[in-house]
């Protein structure tokens, strides 16, 4: 069996980043870690990125296999991926000369749970 690949760059924690809103407020630190996340995915590339690789099989997809989806250069996928890495919302992982991507469901529970009016 193959050695694993070693992750890119660490990532946070996709651990959830407060408590509900319903439930208590926001500290000032937890609403810069969320924002943060939002702010990621508040473009509309990332969000198809998202879908793309939710919809794939695994939830896994090679930068290759996202540009012509999007109409986008590799370059320019490159740099979504990026962003919603450091978001702690996708891995990467290298594999030859591309990097494959795969979500993090951890971290979108966490914004979904954060948000819901009706948890805890």
């Amino acid at each position: 069996m193959p050695k694993p690949l070693p992750m890119l760059d660490p990532l946070p924690t996709a651990t959830a980043c407060c408590v509900p809103l319903a439930q208590s407020p926001l500290s000032a630190a937890e609403a810069q870690e969320l924002a943060a996340r939002m702010k990621a995915l508040a473009d509309p590339a990332r969000l198809r990125l998202l879908s793309l690789l939710m919809a794939s099989d695994n939830q896994e997809m090679c930068t290759c296999d996202v540009t012509e989806p999007l109409a986008l250069t590799q370059p320019t996928v490159s740099h979504h991926f990026k962003v919603l890495a450091a978001a702690g919302l996708v891995v990467g992982e290298r594999r030859g000369t591309w990097t494959w991507y795969r979500v993090v469901p951890e971290a979108l529970t966490a914004i979904a749970r954060v948000l819901d009016p009706a948890c805890c």
